[in-house]
């Protein structure tokens, strides 16, 4: 038997969810084909069998995680095709030696009692008792089965909130976040401007200003790395979860093609066929969160990034130009940024320098 493990699909993906299996046990496939389909941090990618063969076995089922370089599927023996996916060959380990258990102290409770806690689904250990000597009762054990159906069933996390969990985690773990924010006045701009483009080309302005804020920071080594060209990762929210791909290059694209790369962003997106290359190497982030609701917001960075760029909802205000009043147009701007690699002068300046790019006419 030879075992095809998981193979890495992206940087830093640790594990993935199995979707669907295309081959069945006992099926002959060919070098390339697809095998398996497993949902990574934000999108469903196939995985190609690795050489010619009949499947033995099937190793992990759909719904289960497997963690990369973990078995996905036996091979009879026979000539393998070398396409530069890793497989790995598993040898049997010897069993480990465990730590004696810890004591847990037992639950008091009479057999009626641990009867009903079975038939409701209650764990007894996590029950306050009310009973003599610390004993759980019937009544401990309904009040709790009631509190266990008010609450709804538990939902566990899985593709893209699972890794919305584990990165915001992560943010909150590493990045010493600090916020700023200002107004920009958007009255010069032609009705039905596109919003999107015009932030993506006040971003680039503002990394033009301050360059600091289009890098990536190690807090492990305390090492800043500059980068020439702005990749902007776009926050798109779905029912799904929070996808973050990328546009590539926004400092040197025109109007149109941005426009044709968010579309095909966007498809992507809803057909869950993003490429995961399409979804690394965010150099800076923006939340156009104001098409919902919110004008200011504190939000989160994902590392190695060290700012991101939230717009809030526009409004109409009245204002005073040129000794008049009249009614504009404001767009509230949201910057958080690393303060460990972020100055508040730099964060200021690109800031500055995003608002006067937004408040020039189209």
């Amino acid at each position: 038997m030879s075992t095809f493990v998981l193979p890495d699909l992206g940087e830093g993906l640790q594990e993935a969810e199995l979707v669907a299996w295309h081959v069945g046990e006992g099926d002959h496939v060919v070098a390339d084909q697809p095998l398996v389909s497993v949902e990574t941090e934000k999108a469903v990618v196939e995985v190609p069998s690795p050489q010619d063969g009949k499947i033995a076995r099937l190793c992990v089922q759909p719904g289960e995680r497997v963690k990369v370089g973990g078995p996905l599927v036996e091979f009879e023996e026979g000539p393998r095709a070398d396409t530069g996916t890793i497989v790995g060959e598993l040898a049997a380990a010897p069993p480990p030696v465990l730590p004696p258990a810890p004591q847990v102290p037992a639950v008091r409770a009479a057999p009626a009692v641990r009867a009903l806690a079975q038939r409701l689904g209650v764990d007894l250990a996590e029950i306050t008792a009310s009973g003599p000597g610390g004993a759980v009762t019937s009544a401990d054990v309904e009040r709790a089965a009631r509190a266990q159906t008010a609450a709804g069933p538990v939902e566990p996390l899985a593709g893209v909130r699972r890794a919305m969990a584990v990165n915001m985690a992560r943010s909150h773990a590493e990045i010493v976040p600090a916020t700023v924010s200002d107004e920009a006045d958007i009255a010069a701009w032609a009705p039905q401007s596109d919003v999107t483009i015009r932030l993506a080309r006040a971003i680039a302005a503002g990394c033009a200003a301050s360059p600091g804020l289009n890098a990536w920071y190690d807090g492990r080594t305390m090492e800043r790395r500059l980068l020439k060209q702005i990749d902007l990762g776009l926050a798109v929210d779905t029912e799904d979860g929070l996808f973050v791909p990328v546009l590539r290059n926004i400092g040197g694209r025109d109007a149109a093609d941005l426009r044709r790369g968010i579309e095909a962003m966007k498809k992507d997106v809803r057909a869950r066929k993003v490429p995961v290359a399409e979804l690394r190497g965010q150099t800076i982030t923006l939340s156009n969160f104001g098409m919902f609701a919110g004008r200011f917001a504190a939000l989160v960075i994902v590392p190695p990034q060290v700012a991101i760029l939230g717009a809030g909802r526009i409004t109409e205000r009245p204002v005073v130009a040129d000794g008049n009043v009249a009614a504009h147009r404001i767009l509230p701007l949201s910057l958080t940024f690393d303060h460990r690699a972020v100055t508040g002068g730099e964060a200021a300046r690109f800031l500055k320098a995003t608002i006067e790019d937004l408040e020039k006419a189209d």
